[in-house]
């Protein structure tokens, strides 16, 4: 009986677009560009979440753990924030949106920061474009974490907010090099190499 073999195209371009495209739009709004969130919320919902929940399937398809997990568990977080956007402006009714406790929010943020910190020691063994990414997040929530218990909150503000920008900034160039690179075939944009490879490690435990 013939196999048949699906070959699933590297999900990373998208997963780093839609997050590179949400915190432009939200980082504005901390910069003082722009103000409000009805706007912000549809490029949360559809390319913060969605378009990084497509990635994160794909990782999974492709037995890519790190990836998935990545993808997956910052999607979750963009689609939580849409609803917590949507029941602070009552949308789900005033008794929701009059019943708001900015403190659990803060603690959903340190365990965010919790969980960017695995993914940061995580993102060594992959590339410097991502850990790169993955640093600017521990410290963008270490921001929100601020601002949210109004401690250093100034502070926290300014860290949030230039974070997310440079986060955009390095996602688009993350997304834009693994295109540009796999259509040319080699380094066109170079992304750096791993901090840290198991490979050599194991390579120099055997020698």
């Amino acid at each position: 009986m013939n196999e048949r073999k699906i070959v699933v195209a590297n999900p990373t371009p998208l997963g780093l677009l839609g997050l590179a495209l949400v915190t432009i739009v939200a980082s504005s709004a901390k910069l003082g560009f722009t103000t409000g969130v009805s706007y912000l919320i549809p490029w949360v919902v559809f390319l913060g979440a969605t378009a990084q929940l497509i990635a994160c399937f794909m990782d999974f398809k492709k037995d890519n753990m790190f990836g998935a997990t990545a993808f997956g568990g910052y999607a979750l977080f963009w689609y939580s924030m849409a609803m917590v956007w949507m029941i602070k402006a009552g949308v789900f009714g005033e008794t929701l949106a009059n019943s708001v406790d900015p403190k659990q929010l803060g603690f959903a943020f340190i365990g965010y920061l919790i969980f960017s910190i695995f993914m940061t020691v995580g993102s060594m063994t992959t590339n410097k474009v991502l850990f790169t990414i993955f640093l600017l997040i521990d410290l963008l929530f270490i921001g929100l974490i601020c601002t949210t218990f109004h401690v250093a909150e100034e502070f926290g503000h300014m860290l949030a907010a230039y974070s997310e920008f440079i986060i955009s900034m390095t996602s688009f160039y993350g997304s834009g090099a693994i295109i540009v690179n796999g259509a040319f075939g080699r380094d066109v944009l170079p992304i750096g190499k791993a901090i840290y490879s198991p490979m050599k490690a194991k390579l120099k435990k055997v020698a």
